[in-house]
């Protein structure tokens, strides 16, 4: 397969969905990623169905394409061999082992990394290496004591988390940046390097201003519904049928509102005629601005308010979102080779070819025979991408010179 990781080998001991999320990313970026589980059971998400899918589930399906599947015992000697092996001759190795694990199965950074000095070795926790090295990462936990649904649901509702686990995505996403960036460091330096991500700094990070509200102020947001702190209006609006989201980022949308609404006179009322006024004057703005929709459908003004160049849209669900996409051609599916359900497709897009077919998720196990003659047999075919990459050799574990230009490069 042709892509910017193209030969780069990634060994996959994580699980659940921040560190798998990392490396499905890599292997959409061309690696090839060897993704190691436990013998019988395998990754958690096997088992977090319904839905089911075919082999597993819907869960474990969606953060795991284009994978290669081994199932290694690494309580049994030859099999933590067979591991040590793998990260020896890695890239990249990614794991969300709880702090210290895998130091005890001569798999943790020092250890691998004193064979494989080339290594990025990305470490994903709940709360660090430090202080919180004991606690258990569990998303749902950590939107809770982050601070995430303090700020999420109705403001005289019960804290709400978000509808898909928002802080293991942001973490998935982080931990594939770091390894990008890791990589690109190596490429002028030959060394590799330890990467570190957890699930609360990553929330943290991705609070962006109502953190750096709290950090201002001192004072700790609380929850306004679907409502903007700053910004008015920038809610939901009850129509005749249902509901509206309308975001006015500015003066202009706001006037060019008021008159597709029929009452230009809003946009030059003081109480309404900037952000700062609207904000402070929500109540009233909402009851004019509510009463004004209540004579059509959502689907009427989000049209007319299109066309006018003001953000709205009704409020759909995700068969209507993946719709949408459909429409705008934005392709928002991918189909794996060789069959398979649809999968969500990486999402960026390149001006350049950079993503390349996909693979369905493996089935447990299902190239362990291939992976382990790769480890053991000297003649053994080199590993290749799922989806058929080009061969990966194994990289001499020494360190490259400085000077030297690096056999692999990320673009």
């Amino acid at each position: 397969m042709s892509g910017p990781l193209d030969g780069v080998l990634v060994a996959d001991f994580s699980r659940v969905l921040a560190g798998p999320l990392c490396t499905m990313t890599l292997a959409d970026l061309g690696a090839t990623v060897v993704k190691v589980e436990r013998p019988g059971s395998g990754d958690d998400t096997r088992s977090w169905g319904p839905p089911w899918s075919a082999s597993s589930t819907t869960y474990f399906e969606s953060v795991n394409r284009s994978k290669l599947s081994v199932a290694l015992d690494l309580a049994d000697g030859g099999d933590r061999a067979l591991a040590q092996e793998l990260a020896r001759r890695a890239d990249v190795l990614v794991e969300n082992f709880r702090p210290g694990a895998l130091d005890r199965l001569g798999l943790g950074y020092d250890q691998v990394s004193a064979a494989n000095p080339g290594v990025v070795y990305c470490s994903v926790t709940g709360f660090g290496s430090g202080a919180g090295a004991d606690l258990l990462g569990y998303d749902f936990v950590v939107q809770a004591v982050g601070g995430l649904m303090s700020i999420t649901g109705d403001a005289d509702g019960e804290p709400t988390k978000a509808g898909v686990a928002l802080v293991d995505v942001l973490t998935g996403k982080d931990a594939a940046v770091g390894v990008l960036a890791a990589l690109a460091g190596r490429s002028r330096t030959g060394r590799g390097c330890r990467v570190e991500v957890n699930l609360l700094s990553s929330l943290l990070g991705a609070l962006v201003n109502q953190a750096q509200s709290f950090l201002e102020t001192g004072r700790p947001p609380g929850r306004m519904g679907n409502r903007h702190p700053s910004i008015a209006p920038y809610e939901t609006l009850r129509c005749r049928d249902g509901l509206l989201a309308v975001a006015c980022g500015n003066d202009g949308q706001f006037a060019r509102l008021a008159a597709v609404l029929g009452a230009p006179e809003l946009a030059v009322d003081e109480r309404f005629a900037a952000n700062a006024s609207r904000v402070a004057n929500r109540e009233a703005l909402v009851a004019a601005l509510e009463e004004l929709l209540a004579a059509e459908d959502s689907g009427v003004w989000q049209d007319r308010l299109t066309a006018a160049a003001v953000p709205a849209g009704r409020v759909g669900s995700v068969a209507d979102g993946f719709a949408l996409a459909e429409r705008l051609g934005l392709a928002p599916t991918l189909a794996p080779t060789g069959g398979g359900t649809p999968a969500p497709r990486h999402p960026a897009t390149y001006s350049t070819a950079m993503v390349g077919p996909a693979a369905p998720p493996p089935a447990l196990g299902a190239d362990g025979d291939r992976v382990r003659a790769w480890l053991t047999d000297p003649q053994s075919p080199p590993l290749v991408h799922p989806a058929e990459a080009r061969p990966v050799q194994a990289r001499p574990a020494q360190v490259r010179p400085a000077q030297a230009r690096p056999s692999r490069e990320v673009s």
